[in-house]
Order: structure tokens, then C-alpha cells, then sequence
């Protein structure tokens, strides 16, 4: 697989233009320190769609400051016989639309003369050439950043699989009904009988909100069961209503051991275990490892950056993942006992994967204590 079209070589591959394929390709341009390489991004096709929206928070302006669409500085939880809403400093819960993402993105490539940027299926990827084929195109690099996710992987003993999956409406109201101030984070005052589900409500205005169905569960449910539980979610609001936007997503929840890739290939993403696998959250860790691969290459001409946290955050993951796969306890049950009893801030630090070990063991010892130490010393044993 000899490559001799000398305008198919570059120095980075990135394949996949969906968020950790962008977000590292702008982590690139805004360090300034890349601008003599020669980048290839590889999509399917280009992003039209305001096909998903990304929440985190952090404590600061971020790269992508300029495009968040609403932030919050309280959050609220609500479950059957708890309603609490959270100030959250010193974080801010924020907001990104797809769309948004896209076109910020692609407005600031388009104007690099060292990107190229070519729309076709990735047909391949091969480490032990550092190369991959795209629409019966061979191209070559020195390091290939992939985030393609495969086909769903064989578990081991001890690991579990759950999905995150969810439908959302951006509604528009008859008459105000939202706290613009405050997004609702978890509202576990809906039917469990498909196992944990909550909504989530990100409210833009007094009228406008995304209203957000989702399940942590294996199996996913028919089509209609996700309008049906939207429909009777936003009954209660007591207003008429029109839906402007929908979208739907699965995210993998495993404790799965991702591939961080072979040879010169980095696995980035999802495809690089970048999703926390006990909350499903991707974009704030996809940022980090951004961050970090940039960081290494402009220091030591490669991007390999080995663990960005403590293993501990691992075992934390994989012990709620077996509380939740294997029922000892409800999800529901979970996240309320969790948000009932801790610091909202401390709650947010420790999903980040940057709470203090002191910290870390209030949490814990905040939950159930049976369920946990069991399925604590089941997954010692992995």
C-alpha cells in the first residue's frame, strides 16, 4: 500500500468531523503552534443539521465561549419527595447547539490554508501504514486521529453495557412557563418502568425550552414511546405548545476498555473511552483530551498523552455501572440520594473526574452503603 501521490500525504489525519474530531482540529489552530502542518479532515459529508446539542460545565470561559447559546448558574433536581434547586458556583451549566458548533467551526477551517478538507465514506484505517481510505482515495499521515466508533464491543466479565438514549423537543409555549434563570439537570417525576429515566429542561426564554426525554437502560424503547413520554412530561406545564426541533441520540455507558489506538492511529472521542461511562457526558473530557494531545505535540512531537486522571475515577465508574446493570439499586434512587445529601459543587467536581480523594469519600459514603460495597469489591476483581 505504497503511497505515491505526494498530495495525499499530510502530517495529521483526523477522521470524523463530528465533536472530537472539530474540537481537536480547533485545539490545533488556537494553539498557533501548528499552523506550518499539513491537516486532512475527513467527514462523510458536511454538517447541516442542528442534529444534537452538547451541556457541561466549567468554571471559566472555554475555546468555545463565543457559541454558548445559554449558561446557567443554578441548576434544579427534582424526584418524587425531592425538589432542590442548586447554585452551582463556581461552575456554569452551558448550552452548545449543533449547528452552532458546525458552523463556528467550519468558518474558522475554511480559512486555514494547511487544512484540507474532503467529504467521503471512510472506507479503512490502517495503522501499520498510518493510513486510511476515503472514497477510494489513499491518504497517508504521520499520526491519525480517529473517531469513528465501532460496532458495539464484546464485553469481558465485570464490564457492562448500558445505553444513554433520549429524544428532545425545542417547544415553544402559548404562555411563559420556564425559569430562564435555572436549567433542570434530573427530573425523576416520570414512569421508571422501563428502567432510570429522567428529563432534563433547558430553558432559553420564558417561552422557548429543549425538553429532553432520556433513558440509562439496555434495550431501547419504540419510537413512539419517547413522543408519548414527552407528550405527558409537558402536559404539565398546562399550556399549548409547538415543537420547533427534535433530536434523538444513543451514547455507549460501559466500563468497556476503549482502545486509545495502535501504532501512530489515536482513537479520540467516544472511539477513545472520552465519554464518562457512568453519566454519559463527552463534550467537557473531549475538550480535555484535546487540550492535552495539542499540549503534547507541540513539547514532544507526538500526541500520546497516557491517563489524564486518576484510576480511581475507573473504579468509581465501574462500581455505579454495576449498581445500575445489574439492579441492586434504581438509578433513580441513586442520583437522588446523591443530589439530596452533597454540595452541588462537589457533585459537579467529582462527575468531572477532578474531585479531591477527601471529597470523593463523602460522596460515597452518601450512597447506600450495601449495594455499593458490593458491587465495590465485584469489581475489585476485575
Amino acid at each position: 500500500m505504497k503511497l505515491e501521490n505526494s498530495t495525499n500525504r499530510y502530517d495529521y489525519i483526523i477522521a470524523g468531523a463530528g465533536c472530537a474530531g472539530l474540537s481537536l482540529l480547533m485545539h490545533f489552530i488556537s494553539s498557533g503552534k501548528l499552523n506550518d502542518k499539513k491537516i486532512l479532515l475527513i467527514d462523510k459529508a458536511p454538517k447541516t443539521s442542528n442534529d444534537r446539542t452538547w451541556c457541561f460545565w466549567e468554571t471559566g470561559p472555554g475555546l468555545f465561549e463565543p457559541i454558548v447559546k445559554k449558561q446557567w448558574s443554578s441548576v434544579s433536581f427534582h424526584a418524587d419527595d425531592v425538589s432542590r434547586v442548586l447554585g452551582i458556583a463556581p461552575y456554569r451549566y452551558k448550552m452548545i447547539r449543533g449547528i452552532d458548533f458546525y458552523e463556528y467551526c467550519f468558518d474558522i477551517i475554511n480559512q486555514q490554508k494547511n487544512i484540507d478538507v474532503v467529504y467521503a465514506p471512510v472506507e479503512g484505517i490502517y495503522p501499520d501504514q498510518t493510513s486510511v481510505i476515503a472514497g477510494g482515495e489513499l491518504y497517508q499521515a504521520q499520526f491519525i486521529f480517529n473517531s469513528i466508533l465501532p460496532q458495539r464491543p464484546v464485553l469481558e466479565p465485570g464490564q457492562f453495557y448500558l445505553q444513554q438514549h433520549f429524544k428532545g423537543w425545542t417547544i415553544k409555549t402559548e404562555k411563559p412557563v420556564f425559569d430562564e434563570a435555572c436549567a433542570t439537570l434530573m427530573d425523576f417525576r416520570v414512569s421508571q418502568e422501563h428502567g432510570a429515566a429522567f428529563t432534563y429542561v433547558l430553558p432559553l426564554s420564558a417561552t422557548v425550552a429543549m425538553v429532553e426525554y432520556t433513558l440509562f437502560t439496555e434495550n431501547l424503547l419504540q419510537p413512539q414511546e419517547y413522543d408519548e413520554a414527552l407528550r405527558e412530561y409537558i402536559r404539565t406545564f398546562n399550556t399549548l405548545y409547538t415543537v420547533r426541533e427534535e433530536e434523538t441520540g444513543i451514547i455507549p455507558m460501559t466500563n468497556y476498555k476503549f482502545s486509545p489506538g495502535t501504532n501512530n492511529v489515536v482513537n479520540i472521542g467516544s472511539a477513545g473511552g472520552q465519554t464518562k461511562p457512568s453519566s454519559g457526558y463527552t463534550f467537557y473530557f473531549i475538550q480535555q483530551h484535546s487540550r492535552a494531545i495539542t499540549r503534547q505535540i507541540i513539547r514532544a512531537g507526538h500526541p500520546f498523552t497516557g491517563p489524564l486522571y486518576p484510576k480511581r475515577f475507573n473504579y468509581y465508574d465501574s462500581v455505579l455501572l454495576n449498581v445500575l446493570a445489574t439492579g441492586k439499586l434504581s438509578g433513580k434512587k441513586v442520583f437522588t440520594d446523591l443530589f439530596r445529601k452533597n454540595r452541588p459543587s462537589h457533585i459537579l467536581q467529582f462527575l468531572n473526574n477532578e474531585s479531591s480523594f477527601s471529597t470523593d469519600l463523602r460522596i460515597i459514603s452518601s450512597l447506600p452503603t450495601l449495594p455499593f460495597l458490593k458491587a465495590g469489591i465485584q469489581e475489585m476483581g476485575h
